[in-house]
């Protein structure tokens, strides 16, 4: 069962859906978990699936738009930042304890993609976030300032740098907000050089396969100084003594993001491995969604 809810974060308004188990009872307080979408995303897209998924395990669920994004509110719109992700689920988590059929002291948070960077940032912090957990994890901090697999320049990021502060003036003096894809916006677009993860994200939400009119495939350019400041992992191990699962296909190109975490960690952590899944195969395809369901849901059985 879904119901369409709103709550605050940061005085805009939050749109979510929030998923009930079927044989939920009035009257029940429930385990609940916060499920946070991908750079680019949207709630109907992977977050949702994951949401609806665990709903059907017993979980209270929540998925939302992050702020600029989706039917969330905020101006520009499709801005990316790191920190005001961070205090959107803190607000979920929020609104969650405020909710008659959640136990708020049973909540837990997973991430997919950059929000597998953005809830274990946020759960650094959030005590209240009692389990922590990532599907294709990655750090969009170090996407930006090193490349996709490390490697990237220096002079490289000082170049987007320039850009983004050349973007503010723009914007202040009354021009639109600059507007850049976030993955290549056709599959025509798409050369042997292009990275797995962007090829396939392409075939993700560029495609009927998951495409979404709320997740038209633009970030705007100047979000790039609020990401390169960020790093989700540094300080991974305040999570403890809370627990932390990282699940990473065994082709995924951001593997070593969820590597990197759990030698970070602190314990108890775990790092699970669906062997043959890409980044992108954890989104959506069951042969492969289906195992990190089923981890997920034994995780937050046992510390939630």
């Amino acid at each position: 069962m879904k119901t369409i809810v709103t709550f605050t974060s940061n005085g805009l308004k939050i749109a979510g859906h929030l998923y009930f188990p079927d044989d939920y009872k009035d009257g029940e307080k429930r385990p609940a978990v916060v499920t946070s979408h991908p750079f680019g995303g949207v709630k109907e897209q992977t977050a949702g699936l994951y949401a609806q998924k665990l709903a059907n395990k017993g979980f209270v669920t929540l998925a939302f738009d992050a702020s600029y994004q989706g039917e969330s509110g905020g101006e520009p719109r499709y801005l990316e930042d790191p920190f005001t992700r961070a205090e959107d689920i803190k607000s979920a988590v929020t609104f969650l304890t405020t909710r008659p059929e959640v136990d708020a002291e049973r909540i837990g948070a997973l991430g997919i993609c950059a929000s597998g960077g953005y809830v274990p940032y946020t759960a650094q912090t959030e005590r209240r976030i009692k389990a922590v957990a990532a599907v294709s994890g990655a750090d969009m901090g170090a996407l930006f300032r090193e490349g996709l697999g490390g490697g990237g320049s220096t002079a490289a990021l000082q170049a987007m740098l320039e850009q983004s502060g050349k973007a503010r003036t723009a914007e202040a003096k009354g021009e639109p907000a600059h507007l850049e894809h976030v993955v290549p916006n056709t599959p025509a677009e798409i050369t042997k050089e292009t990275p797995t993860l962007y090829a396939e994200g392409t075939d993700y939400y560029r495609t009927p396969r998951a495409q979404h009119p709320n997740s038209p495939n633009w970030f705007v350019f100047r979000s790039v100084d609020r990401i390169a400041a960020y790093s989700s992992y540094d300080r991974v191990d305040l999570i403890s003594p809370h627990p932390l699962l990282m699940i990473a296909g065994t082709n995924a190109d951001t593997r070593y993001f969820s590597e990197l975490a759990i030698e970070k960690a602190q314990e108890p952590k775990e790092l699970f491995l669906i062997e043959g899944a890409s980044h992108i195969d954890l989104y959506d395809k069951e042969e492969y969604v289906g195992p990190a369901v089923e981890k997920l849901d034994s995780f937050f059985k046992q510390y939630l």
